[in-house]
C-alpha cells in the first residue's frame, strides 16, 4: 500500500458526532441514574455547542475561502457541512424527546418537578410575579426594532426572546418586533421554595417567567408572540503571527470578540412563527440548514446545576472517595516518599491532592530553591497557582510555563500569569506557533549540600476539579536521568538552543511521532519474521494520516492492533485484507477517558509509554508534547493491568467501531465488566 485512500479514513466531523452520539447514549441508557441522566444531556449539549463554535465555524470559513478543497478523507466542506447539519438536526431532535418524554415525566414521578405556566397555581403565579418584579423586570432591556433601534448584537449562547407586537407606544410609533436579552447573571432554573411548589424540589424555567409577563415590558401594545432563540458563534481566535510582538496584550484584544463572531446556528424555540424564523436568519446571515427548531430550554447546558440541587443521592452516581498510595503515610515529607521509589498515581481513582502537596510543598520548604512547571488549562481557582504564587513571594526561582492559547481557559491564563508575574515569578508563554501541551512540574531541592531534582510528568493537566472525573496517569519521581529530560525541555521552552534526543523522553515536535512510527513498523517486521506482534494504544483521537497507514501496514502483516479511542477515530478497522486484525473501542462512562497509553510488545520487552499526545497531525507536529516510559517494572505492569486491559475486558461501557465509522455496544457475552467500576473498586478510597 503506497499510499493511503481518502475511502480509507473517516471523516472528522462526522466522527466527533458520533462520540457525541455515544454521550447521548448514556442519557438514553435507563440504567444510569436519573438525575445523571439529565447531566449527560447537558454534557451532549455543552459538546455540541463547541462543535459548532469550532468545527462547523471552520467549515463554513473553508467553504467561503476555498469551496473546491478536499480534506484528507477526500470530501469538500460543503458537503461535509450537509451532512454534519443532516445528523445534527436528528440528533437534536433526539435530544429534545428524550428531554420531554423521558427525563422529565421520570423526575416528576420522584417529585422533582419543572412547573409549566399552563400548570402554576394562584401561589406560584404571585410568587413568580413578584420574582418578576424584583428580581428579573429591573434588569431587562427590551429593544423595540425600528430605524432607530437597529437588531442588537446578541452575544454568543446567550438566551434572548423575540416579541411579535401590534399597537402603536407612547410616541405612536408602531413597530411589530422586538428584542429581550435575558440577564446572565440569573440562573436559567429557578428552584422555588417548598412551600410555594408545593413539595421538596420544585423548578421554574427562567424562560417561562419572562414569557408570562413579557407584556409588561411592552405597555398598551399587544404581544402576539414571543419566542426564545440563542445564536452559536465562531468562537475560533485569530491572532496575526507577523503583527504579534506581545502574545498577551494581543489575545486580550481578541477575547472580547470571540462574543460576538460570525454567527453558525440559530436554535429557537418550536413554536416560533415562520415569519420570526426567517427574520432571525436573515439578521445573522444564515441559512435554513443551521435553524434548529427545539421543544424546550434553548440551552439545556444552563440546566447542569440542577443535579447538585437537589438531594437525592439514589438519583446520583454512588459517591466515590479516590484512594491514596499508602507510600504517602509512612513518610513524613513527600520528597521522601517519592525519594523512596516513583510513584505512579492513577486518577481519578486515586487521589490528585499528592500533586497539589507537591507543589506546596516545595513551595513552603526552605531547602527547595526553584519550581518549573507547564500551565495548560488549571481553572480560575487553583490551589497549584496559589502555591506557585506563594513560592514566588518566598524569593524562589518559580519559572511558569503557561499556555495562553489553551481554548476557552485563555483569560484564566491570562490572570494566572499576571499574578505570577506581579509575585516575582518568570513567566514564558513557550513557542510562538507551537501550543504547550505538555504535562510537567520540576522541583529542585538542595540536599546533603548537592542540588537534586524531583518531577512531576502527567497525561492531563494541572487542573484538580477534571482530576476528579478524567482519568490520567501522573509519575512522581526523581529519576536523575528523567529529570534531566524535563529539565531540557523547560530550557528549551524559556531559551534558545538546538533541539536533541533525550535519554528517556520523547517529545513533539521533534522525536514522538518519528519514533511511534519506529515502534510500529518493527511490530509489522517481527509479524513478518512470524513473530509475536502486538499493538495496544488508548488515547482521546486518532487522525494523524501516516501513523493509520503504518497500522494498516502492521495489521496486513499479522500485527494484532487493539485500539480504545474515546473519540474521533479516523481508521477504519475490520476491512477485509486491509485491516481484520485492528479492533478499535470507545469507552463511555461515569468518567472521561482521557489518558494516552502506547504499547508495543517488542518481543516480550512490554515496551510502555505514557503521554500528554493523542496521535494527531497537532499533537505530533504542531505542539510541545511529551511522552515518558515507566522505567519500574511494577510500574508498567500497573499501567498494562489498570490501563489497558481492564478496557479490552469491558463488555458494559464499551462501543465497538464498524468499518463504516458507526459504532455498537460491545455485546455482553457471560458476566458483565465494567472497567471503570473495576477500577473504583480497585483503588478507591474506604
Amino acid at each position: 500500500m503506497n499510499q493511503l485512500s481518502p475511502d480509507l479514513l473517516i471523516n472528522r466531523e462526522l466522527g466527533i458526532l458520533e462520540f457525541n452520539r455515544r454521550v447521548l447514549a448514556q442519557a438514553e441508557d435507563p440504567a444510569t441514574p436519573l438525575l445523571e441522566r439529565l447531566r449527560f444531556l447537558c454534557i451532549f449539549s455543552s459538546n455540541m455547542d463547541e462543535f459548532f463554535e469550532i468545527r462547523v465555524a471552520g467549515l463554513k470559513e473553508q467553504i467561503h475561502l476555498n469551496p473546491h478543497l478536499t480534506g484528507p478523507d477526500g470530501l469538500t466542506a460543503r458537503r461535509v457541512f450537509k451532512e454534519v447539519a443532516r445528523v445534527s438536526h436528528a440528533l437534536m431532535t433526539r435530544v429534545y424527546d428524550l428531554f420531554n418524554n423521558e427525563v422529565i415525566p421520570s423526575l416528576a414521578g420522584e417529585d422533582i418537578r419543572f412547573l409549566r405556566r399552563t400548570h402554576w397555581n394562584d401561589e406560584q403565579a404571585a410568587w413568580i410575579r413578584e420574582f418578576f418584579f424584583n428580581e428579573l423586570m429591573p434588569v431587562l432591556t427590551p429593544i423595540g426594532l425600528d430605524p432607530a433601534h437597529p437588531f442588537p448584537n446578541v452575544l454568543n449562547k446567550s438566551l434572548n426572546f423575540a416579541v411579535e407586537l401590534s399597537g402603536k407606544d407612547a410616541f405612536g410609533r408602531n413597530s411589530d418586533r422586538a428584542v429581550v436579552q435575558a440577564p446572565r447573571s440569573l440562573p436559567r432554573v429557578i428552584m422555588l421554595p417548598d412551600t410555594i411548589a408545593g413539595h421538596e424540589n420544585g423548578f421554574v424555567f427562567l424562560s417561562s417567567i419572562l414569557h408570562a409577563h413579557v407584556d409588561e415590558l411592552f405597555a398598551g401594545m399587544e404581544v402576539r408572540g414571543c419566542y426564545q432563540f440563542r445564536v452559536t458563534r465562531n468562537s475560533d481566535l485569530f491572532l496575526d503571527d507577523e503583527e504579534n510582538k506581545n502574545l498577551r496584550e494581543q489575545l486580550q484584544g481578541e477575547l472580547p470578540h470571540r462574543h460576538y463572531g460570525d454567527a453558525v446556528r440559530l436554535e429557537v424555540a418550536d413554536n416560533c412563527s415562520e415569519e420570526m424564523g426567517q427574520f432571525l436568519l436573515k439578521q445573522f446571515g444564515l441559512g435554513n440548514d443551521d435553524l434548529y427548531q427545539v421543544r424546550g430550554p434553548v440551552n439545556l447546558v444552563r440546566m447542569m446545576g440542577v443535579p447538585d440541587k437537589v438531594d437525592r443521592p439514589d438519583l446520583k452516581f454512588p459517591p466515590f472517595t479516590p484512594g491514596m498510595p499508602a507510600r504517602f503515610a509512612e513518610y513524613p515529607s513527600i520528597f521522601q516518599a517519592i525519594a523512596a521509589g516513583d510513584i505512579l498515581l492513577h486518577h481519578p481513582y486515586q487521589s490528585f491532592q499528592p500533586v497539589i502537596d507537591f507543589i506546596r510543598e516545595a513551595a513552603e520548604d526552605p531547602d527547595v530553591v526553584a519550581i518549573r512547571q507547564t500551565v495548560y488549562r488549571t481553572g480560575t481557582d487553583s490551589d497549584l497557582m496559589r502555591h506557585l504564587i506563594a513560592a514566588a513571594q518566598r524569593g524562589k526561582e518559580v519559572t511558569a510555563v503557561v499556555e495562553l492559547m489553551a481554548r476557552f481557559d485563555e483569560e484564566a491564563n491570562i490572570n494566572w500569569a499576571e499574578q505570577l508575574e506581579a509575585a516575582g515569578a518568570h513567566v514564558v508563554y513557550g513557542v510562538v506557533g507551537y501550543k504547550t501541551h505538555a504535562k510537567l512540574a520540576l522541583v529542585v531541592r538542595r540536599e546533603n549540600g548537592k542540588l537534586r531534582r524531583y518531577a512531576h510528568l502527567g497525561t492531563g493537566n494541572y487542573h484538580p476539579r477534571t482530576a476528579r472525573m478524567y482519568t490520567d496517569f501522573g509519575l512522581m519521581t526523581c529519576n536523575p536521568e528523567l529529570c534531566q529530560d524535563v529539565n531540557d525541555v523547560f530550557t528549551q521552552l524559556t531559551g534558545l538552543g538546538r533541539a536533541h534526543e533525550h535519554k528517556h523522553l520523547l517529545q513533539s515536535p521533534f522525536t514522538l511521532h518519528p519514533r511511534m512510527m519506529q515502534a510500529i513498523r518493527n511490530e509489522t517486521e517481527r509479524a513478518k519474521a512470524g513473530e509475536k506482534a502486538i499493538i495496544v494504544a488508548k488515547m482521546n483521537s486518532l487522525l494523524e494520516a501516516r501513523v493509520i497507514h503504518a497500522l494498516y501496514e502492521a495489521a496486513q502483516a499479522g500485527v494484532q492492533v487493539d485500539l480504545i479511542v474515546r473519540g474521533v477515530c479516523a481508521l477504519k478497522p475490520g476491512i477485509p485484507g486491509l485491516s481484520d486484525n485492528i479492533r478499535v473501542r470507545s469507552i463511555i462512562g461515569r468518567f472521561l477517558e482521557h489518558h494516552r497509553i502506547f504499547y508495543f510488545w517488542n518481543g516480550g520487552q512490554e515496551d510502555v509509554w505514557l503521554a500528554s499526545a493523542d496521535w494527531m497531525d497537532r499533537n505530533f507536529f504542531r505542539r510541545i508534547e511529551t511522552a515518558f516510559p515507566l522505567l519500574d517494572p511494577k510500574l508498567k505492569k500497573r499501567v498494562i493491568n489498570e490501563g489497558l486491559k481492564p478496557y479490552l475486558k469491558d463488555n458494559l461501557r464499551a462501543w465497538e467501531m464498524q468499518p463504516d465509522g458507526s459504532y455498537k455496544r460491545r455485546a455482553r457475552r457471560g458476566r458483565g465488566f465494567d472497567a471503570q467500576a473495576y477500577l473504583r473498586t480497585l483503588l478507591g478510597g474506604k
